[in-house]
């Protein structure tokens, strides 16, 4: 998977002037709130036109202004899970999780709804709707629901921000297994160092809309442990 965004961006005082690539594995985006990360999610998702630039998906142009090519979000197959889980209240745990699927019935293959279900550990949860979830709960339904919409591509939208600290040590083994079980790439949003130091593959840090580094993880940890 290979992943290109050079896009930019202006709303109000903010200007987001970026130039990146991602590959296969976890690509964590790290810098303070405010940066421009979301603004990045949010373009590749087709949440956000762009004012100028090109994302590219593998060999797929999902955005070129120049060329006035735009595919709309929903034939990206792009998964997006975002800082909110936003579950639909009304319906239960097993009709959100199978909500995403409904979409891409069409396409062949992904992962199937038991092995979501057994993956996330969601079997107990299945009955209940989102209100008498707990956030982690919450944030394990929303991956799940995203996983089943068959995505090329994974959009973790600082998915532990609204999460406590003992739901997030539980929720990032989960990540952990859904890299090891299956093979989707995956862009990470976070300010927290700590939660993708030992999960990412590349490390992409962005402050005041600009990429200020674009390297291994390990190249990151050096950077950070010299005062970053």
């Amino acid at each position: 998977m290979s992943l290109v965004v050079e896009v930019t961006h202006t709303v109000g005082r903010f200007h987001l002037d970026v130039r990146l690539q991602s590959g296969a594995g976890l690509t964590a985006l790290v810098g303070p709130s405010g940066a421009g990360k979301t603004t990045i999610l949010n373009a590749v998702a087709g949440v956000l036109r762009p004012d100028r630039g090109l994302v590219r998906l593998d060999r797929e142009v999902l955005v070129d202004t120049e060329a006035g090519t735009w595919r709309a979000s929903h034939r990206r197959l792009v998964g997006y899970v975002f800082q909110e889980p936003r579950l639909f209240p009304h319906l239960t745990v097993r009709q959100n999780l199978l909500y995403g699927r409904w979409f891409r019935r069409h396409l062949a293959g992904g992962i199937s709804p038991d092995e979501v279900i057994e993956l996330l550990n969601l079997s107990p949860l299945l009955a209940r709707r989102p209100a008498r979830l707990s956030g982690g709960e919450k944030q394990r339904v929303a991956l799940g629901r995203a996983l089943l919409a068959k995505p090329r591509l994974l959009l973790l939208d600082e998915p532990l921000a609204s999460v406590d600290q003992t739901h997030r040590n539980e929720i990032l083994p989960y990540l952990d297994r859904l890299r090891a079980a299956h093979d989707i790439p995956a862009v990470y949003v976070t300010h927290t160092w700590a939660e993708v130091a030992e999960r990412a593959t590349q490390v992409v840090e962005i402050d005041h809309g600009k990429v200020v580094f674009c390297g291994s993880a390990l190249e990151a940890r050096s950077r950070m442990n010299v005062g970053r």
